[in-house]
């Protein structure tokens, strides 16, 4: 389904459509990106380029810095975090010293456990791995320097998300920052009931943003993707 109209989502099983589908996909980095695995580093290498400049002390001559870096690089918050690609290919490479994930499909946390993040976790630089829905996830206080959302949100209805990113506020320590990376349609919504998830316009997420007390800091397109898929904006 497409276009201008709020979707009528079926709040009964949106969510757990969502699961059982999820469920049947292998707990693999192609997996988790649909069967594109190939894009992983020039997609990674680009959420690492957007967030430089806000983890990063900006210098000038003679190394003497000009600004220091907004936010610390002490604790992030991968959400919608499948086996962790995110984690271990971009915010361990910020690098942030500990991450905690968000992923409601419990094969793929213990595959993070088990296998994908196991060296991670030996060091230490694993917190919590929450098993849950990003409808039912609430940030401790003022925990996460970047909490990053990445192709999941999709999957909560207009009033979840809105709510999910006001706990998130929260869950922000000072100066820190929320990222989200997800595809867009040209125009309202596209609805997905295979997934039970809705692809929004760029438009559409402004608007929610802005309804959760948000206001943009950067906004820049995804390149180097495949040909045919949705444009993705960070």
């Amino acid at each position: 389904m497409s276009g201008n109209a709020v979707p009528q989502f079926a709040e009964e099983n949106w969510y757990t459509k969502a699961v059982d589908y999820w469920s049947t996909v292998d707990p693999t980095v192609n997996g988790m990106l649909g069967g594109f695995e190939s894009v992983c580093p020039v997609e990674c290498a680009a959420s690492l380029e957007l967030i430089h400049e806000f983890v990063n002390d900006q210098r000038g001559a003679n190394n003497v810095v000009k600004k220091e870096a907004r936010v610390d690089k002490t604790y992030a918050c991968d959400c919608g975090a499948g086996i962790g690609r995110v984690t271990k290919e971009f915010l361990l490479r910020v690098p942030f010293a500990k991450v905690d994930l968000v992923e409601q499909t419990p094969k793929f946390v213990e595959q993070a456990k088990h296998e994908y993040l196991k060296e991670e976790i030996e060091a230490g630089k694993i917190g919590n791995l929450y098993c849950m829905g990003l409808q039912e996830f609430t940030p401790d206080s003022a925990k996460y320097d970047l909490i990053w959302c990445q192709w999941v949100l999709g999957h909560l209805t207009d009033d979840d998300l809105v709510s999910f990113l006001k706990r998130c506020k929260d869950g922000l320590r000072p100066n820190g920052v929320i990222g989200i990376k997800e595809n867009n349609a040209s125009k309202g919504y596209i609805v997905d009931e295979e997934d039970s998830s809705v692809t929004r316009s760029d438009d559409l997420y402004k608007q929610i943003f802005k309804k959760a007390g948000f206001k943009i800091l950067k906004e820049k397109k995804q390149h180097g993707l495949p040909a045919g898929l949705f444009a993705v904006k960070m």
